[in-house]
């Protein structure tokens, strides 16, 4: 990334000093400490009008829950809207369609990204249909907010980003990068509760390395994610060594 603005990654929420302290950790605080990703948490509170600052309210036609209001959340978003001139806006919802690895690489290549991150029973519809984010899921499950499948977001963008692991091909033998499953890995000790290394990671044959750990990801995925095998590669692959 020298020479280009980090990626800016804003982030719409409730809980902006949980969301900062997260970031602040790992992969991703390395990043921003090395100037290759910057990442801001603004409190939808700060936007809201009266004295107790209320982000929401019951919803119309009754029903259980609370619902957040399209102002606080508007005005939020228009001030990281103005932070820059094509701005990516991105919303995780029980709704949206599966996040994937290639979502995330074309994301991890915009310049500005802004998630915004629902709580309660949602925001008001009003909102989505005015500002009309990207939405996403990370699975058919409900969690209580927006925050942590933003955060599985932030993390999956940020490593995807030219500098930020340590061997520039870290990433391109992940799980999903190239459409499999990545292959099982070993480290020391040889031994572990009668259990050995695989012969071929210990005899120093770089190609023959090579052909088993492809093997073990095509083996992997059609054993665990046969949906991702189209039927033309559906034969079964050898074991190696």
């Amino acid at each position: 990334m020298v020479g280009h603005e980090p990626l800016r990654i804003d982030l719409v929420t409730l809980f902006p000093h949980d969301m900062q302290a997260w970031c602040r950790m790992s992969i991703v605080g390395r990043a921003q400490r090395r100037g290759l990703v910057r990442i801001a948490c603004h409190d939808i509170r700060n936007w809201a009008g009266g004295r107790h600052r209320v982000v929401d309210d019951r919803p119309y036609g009754g029903g259980p829950g609370m619902v957040m209001a399209a102002p606080p959340v508007a005005a939020c978003v228009d001030f990281c809207l103005r932070q820059s001139a094509a701005p990516r806006l991105l919303m995780p919802t029980a709704q949206g369609p599966r996040l994937d690895q290639a979502q995330l690489q074309e994301w991890s290549e915009c310049r500005h990204v802004i998630l915004v991150c629902g709580h309660y029973e949602g925001i008001d519809e009003r909102f989505v249909e005015q500002y009309q984010p990207q939405e996403f899921s990370v699975g058919d499950f409900v969690v209580s907010g927006g925050e942590l499948p933003a955060l599985l977001a932030v993390d999956g963008m940020t490593r995807l980003l030219p500098g930020v692991l340590g061997d520039a091909e870290s990433h391109r033998s992940d799980s999903f990068q190239d459409g499999e499953l990545d292959h099982p890995c070993y480290t020391r000790p040889l031994e572990f509760r009668g259990m050995t290394v695989p012969e071929v990671l210990r005899g120093g044959d770089h190609q023959a390395i090579a052909a088993w750990r492809a093997q073990q990801r095509r083996l992997r995925t059609r054993q665990r994610r046969p949906d991702l095998i189209s039927d033309d590669d559906a034969k079964e692959p050898r074991l190696g060594p």
